[in-house]
């Protein structure tokens, strides 16, 4: 991932009212009692309190981030909150810190955008997963190659709109890391954003 205007653009934001997120994973990921979840992008770590309250005592809550100011703020709020089925962890997406076959529900909102090697964080997130596990994810995609002078700039990446690849880009993505099951769960019209056009979805795979 490109760390560091990622982490200088987002531990900016970390202390702000602004919303941060493309889309709702959350609300379609239904997670059960007793699960193990992991928030790819976890910033202040709302949604992985609301996890932590849907899978309750018999289940954990893994936030994964690489702000340091999201990540502070996070393990504040956990603390506020009194929040003990769940914890924060500082990684890049495409090296996550957790075992082979571990987790049942895997959310992410607006994050693997980001990432510079889409494949490999969705590998991770393959490798994961138990076999069955899903993952429920809302990100952007762009509805024309982004050009090379935006899509290798830090900080257009880092904007949330130059990382983005294809749709078709990111559905064979999908396929190409084994998921099953494909399904959108909502899609929106094209937008523009920065120097480009992108849309934004909600979708769903298993393993």
């Amino acid at each position: 991932m490109n760390v560091e205007a990622i982490n200088e653009r987002y531990t900016s934001l970390s202390e702000t009212s602004c919303c941060l997120s493309c889309g709702g994973a959350i609300n379609h990921a239904k997670a059960q009692s007793g699960e193990i979840c992991v928030d790819l992008g976890s910033g202040r770590g709302n949604d992985v309190i609301r996890l932590a309250e849907e899978v309750g005592e018999k289940g954990y809550v893994y936030g994964i981030d690489i702000s340091e100011g999201m990540i502070s703020k996070a393990k504040a709020n956990l603390e506020k909150f009194e929040v003990s089925n769940a914890e924060i962890f500082k990684a890049e997406l495409e090296k996550l810190p957790l075992e082979n076959d571990s987790v049942n529900l895997i959310i992410s909102n607006c994050t693997i955008n980001h990432a510079s090697d889409k494949p490999a964080v969705w590998n991770e997130v393959y490798r994961i997963l138990k076999s069955g596990g899903r993952f429920v994810v809302s990100d952007i995609y762009a509805t024309s190659p982004i050009a090379d002078e935006y899509r290798n700039d830090p900080a257009a990446i880092a904007e949330c709109w130059a990382g983005a690849v294809t749709r078709a880009e990111y559905l064979t993505m999908l396929e190409e890391a084994g998921f099953v099951g494909i399904k959108i769960f909502e899609e929106s019209e094209p937008y523009a954003k920065g120097q480009a056009e992108v849309a934004s979805f909600t979708i769903t795979g298993k393993k």
